[in-house]
């Protein structure tokens, strides 16, 4: 619906620095347009005071000065030519983005087991054999059937977690399931297996 005579924020040009509001972008757009660059620096040092008052949160910042001047920068497009007060060559950092994290989680095989037991499996092929490497093929195993219950793959297979651990290791690490015992591990209430079915209600 458009009405004549009325002027919505879709049709306008869209704020760069929104937290200061439309008036003061229109003042920052005039100044640009000033003759003199005394006129132009005089109503910049204006608009600064009123920027300031729009945010008055910004004053918490040390270098709070030195942001006003920066925004103002930006908001005139990089177009308002005076001697500027602060050094403004950096202003362009304040928009711009940080790089993307890289998330832990990626390129897992088996994402049930997770990245520590992916690490423990790589370090078991690398170890030679003795009591370390057999501790830590223990500890791993473990993990592995702790972890095949929080994620709820149907059971802790004891046979499962032996073959996934030898096939994981490349064949280094083969479990003897008549001579190695896991650990006992009873599931608690905040690690059934998820997406079991719920037991019914008594009447």
């Amino acid at each position: 619906m458009n009405i004549q005579g009325l002027d919505y924020n879709t049709g306008r040009e869209p704020l760069l620095l929104p937290e200061y509001g439309r008036e003061i972008q229109k003042m920052v757009d005039h100044a640009v347009t000033l003759p003199s660059r005394e006129e132009r620096l005089r109503c910049a040092k204006t608009i600064v005071k009123m920027m300031e008052t729009k945010v008055p949160q910004i004053r918490e910042n040390t270098d709070y000065r030195q942001t006003l001047w920066d925004h103002l920068y930006l908001m005139s497009h990089k177009q308002l030519d005076i001697d500027w007060p602060f050094d403004v060559s950096g202003a362009e950092q304040i928009n711009s983005k940080p790089q993307p994290v890289p998330l832990p989680q990626q390129n897992i095989r088996q994402r049930h087991y997770g990245r520590l037991v992916e690490e423990m499996t790589e370090r078991l092929k690398a170890m030679p054999e003795g009591p370390e490497r057999d501790e830590l093929a223990r500890l791993t195993a473990n993990q592995m059937k702790r972890d095949l219950m929080l994620w709820g793959h149907g059971s802790m297979d004891d046979e499962k977690v032996v073959a996934d651990l030898a096939r994981y290791t490349d064949g280094v690490i083969q479990l003897d399931l008549q001579s190695f015992t896991f650990d006992r591990y009873v599931p608690t209430s905040d690690t059934q297996p998820t997406g079991g079915k719920k037991g019914k209600k008594k009447k």
